[in-house]
């Protein structure tokens, strides 16, 4: 298996830590399938599972449909099987660019995962000729790399204390594209196309949400190349950066704004 970047840029996925703030994170899962208006698919597939909660509302909408998830986790795959129903509800280890469905796919979702898959504009090609007549596709991605969280973590890692370390580690930037990009590769694919973006601005509260926030993602294949000692010295600092520029609110809130970019498209039946 050749395992997706999302899942082996370093570190092991933490289902808990990612859940700390699910409401958050799920929430354009939501507004993502809102557009989707397939009624009664058959086949559902969820590329990027993660630990499956999400893949269960699947299940919940369309009760007759065959759902898989698809992650190269084994960590998020264990918390997944939680889930599960055999020959309902099916979870598969395995690299999103690397598996095949054994048919069509009427519905086929993939959320907050192909910022970490570097030329993904093919696959969403491959992944359209994947869809049954009248089939959907539906595709989330930060759209944040530009925001304090990101611009603070390439400059600390490329700073002259960690760059030999880390220096290559964060990206993102230059692989997701600008809405107008996924409207141009989706619509050349044949599919009919709604492309938006929106900004959450989430409340979070405790020590250092913003660092907690991150931890779970983008900052986790920095520590991995880290040791201990180091991967405590960094996060110090980059906690310290990430207080400056989402500081506490008189009521204890920190306001964490979040761009996400969306695109559906489906076929003719």
């Amino acid at each position: 298996m050749r395992p997706d970047p999302a899942r082996t840029d370093g570190g092991a996925w933490d289902p808990a830590l990612y859940l700390r703030y699910g409401d958050e994170r799920s929430r354009p899962f939501a507004d993502l399938m809102a557009r989707v208006r397939a009624v009664s698919p058959a086949v559902v597939v969820d590329r990027g599972c993660g630990e499956g909660s999400l893949t269960a509302r699947l299940a919940q909408r369309w009760p007759g449909a065959r759902v898989t998830g698809v992650d190269s986790s084994a960590a998020m795959l264990a918390a997944a099987r939680a889930h599960a129903r055999p020959g309902r509800v099916d979870f598969v280890l395995q690299d999103v660019r690397d598996w095949r469905p054994s048919g069509p796919v009427d519905v086929l979702v993939t959320n907050a995962v192909l910022q970490w898959v570097p030329g993904h504009e093919r696959l969403l090609v491959e992944w359209r000729s994947r869809l049954s007549p009248g089939g959907w596709l539906a595709v989330q991605v930060p759209g944040n790399f530009g925001a304090p969280t990101h611009v603070l973590l390439r400059e600390l890692c490329r700073s002259s204390r960690w760059a030999d370390q880390v220096g290559n580690v964060p990206r993102g930037s230059d692989v997701v594209l600008e809405p107008g990009g996924y409207f141009d590769v989706l619509t050349a694919a044949g599919l009919t196309v709604d492309v938006w973006e929106t900004t959450y601005l989430h409340v979070l509260t405790g020590s250092d949400p913003v660092l907690a926030w991150v931890r779970a993602t983008q900052l986790r294949p920095v520590l991995a190349r880290l040791g201990d000692d180091d991967a405590a010295e960094f996060t110090a600092e980059y906690a310290a950066a990430l207080r400056e520029a989402y500081p506490e609110r008189p009521d204890g809130t920190t306001l964490l704004p979040f761009r996400r970019i969306f695109a559906v498209g489906s076929l003719p039946a």
